[in-house]
């Protein structure tokens, strides 16, 4: 009975790369060392009557811009969850959070102090190119303010909605809120960083040096609050939600909370042999079988291929050993988007292409179709 690895998790499903080429049987036989025996095999059977393949390999099936495992940016305790597996979002969203209770006992604080600063500092009212800084560093610390406030607007629009209370029109409206208050943002550092540029700038007085630092302050507990949001890098499919409510999360790729991906399209990462490298070139096509769809063949093309020889990360059994091949990481693009799936079944599908690997990699003929 073979094993396979309970921790194989990622999404895809193992194929069989088979670039076209027109060589003969014979041609084909020299050039990949096979014993002429093995093609009167089932395994070269089309090989023989049909199309000759330059090269194959085994590969796995894979989101186009590959898995992202999410982990947490600061150590904390997960208080909330906010999206499961399968779920599909949007850039930005909200997908955990982390607890924020002291953060925001932090920014209450840093607010109290700006505020006492602001009104120290109208006590002194600049002229010329001092009154010209302030209104550009006032704008800029508002703009900062509410991109903080519209964030924390569209996160609780975006929790009503999926409590059932809330609608998807306001949860837009929030996401739109928050790209403007971006924009707005970017435009007033820009604004500040022109003025300060100009000549002749006279230096900040005592008051003005004290209400930066408070704003500083205040920028640090905003930035920490937002450490503590975990939010979708893109837009695309949670793959598999690992996080739960209570347990605590620590910076480190190898205790991610989350794993997304986005299925709109799909790429094949295969491993060719060292011998077969050089019949690979970008653009050539290529055929992708797999066991979950014995009747079907997908097509693709080699988009790129390492620049070095690697060990073998793909459906492998225990250590290295001496005579193990080397082989060349080759990506193709797959044709369309052949196979539509939950993340559920491709991780069902991911556990049996890696038992299929497993059980061919008994024959002599698997690297060879």
């Amino acid at each position: 009975m073979l094993k396979v690895d309970p921790a194989v998790t990622t999404i895809g499903m193992a194929g069989l790369l088979a670039v076209a080429i027109g060589v003969g049987a014979g041609n084909f036989a020299a050039q990949s060392g096979v014993r002429p025996d093995q093609l009167a095999s089932p395994a070269f059977a089309d090989s023989a009557a049909g199309p000759q393949w330059a090269a194959s390999a085994t590969g796995r099936v894979e989101p186009v811009n590959g898995e992202i495992r999410i982990a947490s940016q600061v150590p904390g305790k997960i208080a909330e969850v906010l999206a499961k597996t399968n779920d599909k979002v949007e850039a930005g969203d909200l997908l955990a959070r982390l607890d924020d209770q002291e953060i925001y006992a932090k920014i209450a604080a840093a607010t109290a102090e700006t505020g006492v600063r602001e009104r120290e500092r109208e006590e002194e009212p600049p002229t010329g190119l001092a009154k010209e800084r302030q209104e550009a560093e006032d704008a800029a610390s508002a703009a900062e303010r509410g991109l903080s406030a519209a964030r924390e607007l569209f996160d609780a629009t975006l929790r009503a909605l999926r409590s059932g209370e809330g609608t998807a029109e306001k949860v837009t409206e929030g996401r739109k809120a928050v790209q403007t208050a971006k924009s707005d943002l970017d435009a007033a550092r820009a604004a500040l960083a022109a003025v300060k540029a100009k000549p002749d700038m006279p230096l900040e007085t005592r008051l003005e040096s004290s209400l930066a630092m408070a704003r500083a302050e205040l920028s640090g507990a905003e930035i920490a609050l937002e450490r503590t949001r975990i939010r979708a890098p893109a837009s695309g499919t949670i793959l598999n939600m690992i996080g739960k409510e209570g347990e605590t999360a620590v910076p480190s790729p190898e205790s991610a909370l989350l794993i997304f991906g986005d299925l709109s399209s799909l790429r094949l990462r295969a491993e060719v042999e060292e011998r077969d490298a050089a019949k690979v070139r970008v653009g050539q096509k290529v055929v992708i079988r797999a066991d979950a769809f014995p009747d079907r063949e997908f097509t693709g093309a080699v988009t790129s291929i390492s620049q070095s020889l690697g060990t073998p990360r793909i459906a492998t059994r225990g250590p290295r050993r001496p005579n193990d091949v080397e082989v060349v990481e080759v990506m193709v693009a797959i044709d369309g988007n052949p196979v539509k799936l939950t993340s559920h079944e491709y991780r069902l599908l991911s556990y049996l292409m890696h038992h299929a690997v497993l059980r061919r990699a008994d024959l002599d003929a698997l690297q060879l179709v």
